[in-house]
């Protein structure tokens, strides 16, 4: 299948397929006479489980080594799981904040009513330091 064939079998734009075989995270495409991408069954594999590695929040790097271990499907899956959990770890971390960033925007909206801005809480929260026990800036 040609380019825009798989683009649409996976829901990926044509431009971040090609990038995907820059970086290396696509193998690249075998060519016609003419040089038109050509995919099979085992890219469209690929490129799905690019997008849903991606969609769970893995960096490029991750994903690679993922594509790396899924070479030897007979090895332990230990480095995978130890993967996924610092993964894990890391999306609890970025929830943890971003409850804090909105505990930080609920209090400084909660009370505005307008009237002067120098007088303005949110104005005020934007400005003032970020709370020590949160870390949280608005």
């Amino acid at each position: 299948m040609m380019i825009g064939d798989i683009a649409k079998r996976t829901g990926t734009k044509v431009n971040t397929i090609r990038f995907y075989e820059d970086i290396g995270l696509m193998p690249e495409a075998a060519r016609t006479a003419g040089g038109r991408r050509t995919y099979g069954d085992a890219e469209v594999r690929q490129l799905a489980f690019i997008r849903h590695a991606r969609d769970l929040g893995f960096s490029t790097d991750e994903i690679r080594s993922l594509i790396a271990l899924s070479a030897n499907p007979d090895q332990d899956c230990k480095e995978a799981g130890s993967l996924a959990r610092r993964h894990l770890a890391s999306v609890e971390d970025r929830i943890a904040r971003l409850m804090a960033l909105r505990d930080a925007l609920a209090g400084a909206t909660r009370d505005c009513e307008g009237g002067r801005i120098a007088d303005c809480r949110v104005m005020e929260a934007i400005t003032s330091p970020p709370d020590s026990a949160s870390g949280a800036r608005v």
